[in-house]
């Protein structure tokens, strides 16, 4: 570090302790958190189950409202495994992801 001029050590100490401070949420926080967005895919996918037959807040119709949640995020942010090979798939590259094929 004695190469860097001091005005990079002041950031990159900044930049170490937001991610501490970021890293730091209580269970509480986390649960929060996660009961957020698991309301916010009931409402957008909730209606979506109840027309497909499910009855509202049965086990089956939170499972109908997972999977199109999941499915949803996929076709919005496509899925990572083809990009990065996954677990033997070919990859974006052409690679034979973790076993070399």
């Amino acid at each position: 570090m004695a190469c860097l001029p001091r005005f990079a050590k002041v950031m990159l100490a900044s930049a170490a302790g937001a991610l501490c401070l970021a890293a730091c949420t209580t269970p509480q926080e986390r649960a929060l958190r996660q009961q957020a967005e698991m309301d916010r895919m009931i409402i957008e996918f909730g209606p979506a189950c109840t027309r497909l037959g499910y009855l509202p807040n049965a086990d089956p119709w939170r499972n109908c409202v997972i999977q199109l949640s999941t499915k949803d995020q996929i076709e919005r942010y496509g899925d990572a495994a083809y990009l990065y090979g996954g677990w033997g798939g070919r990859g974006y590259w052409g690679g034979g992801g973790w076993w070399g094929r």
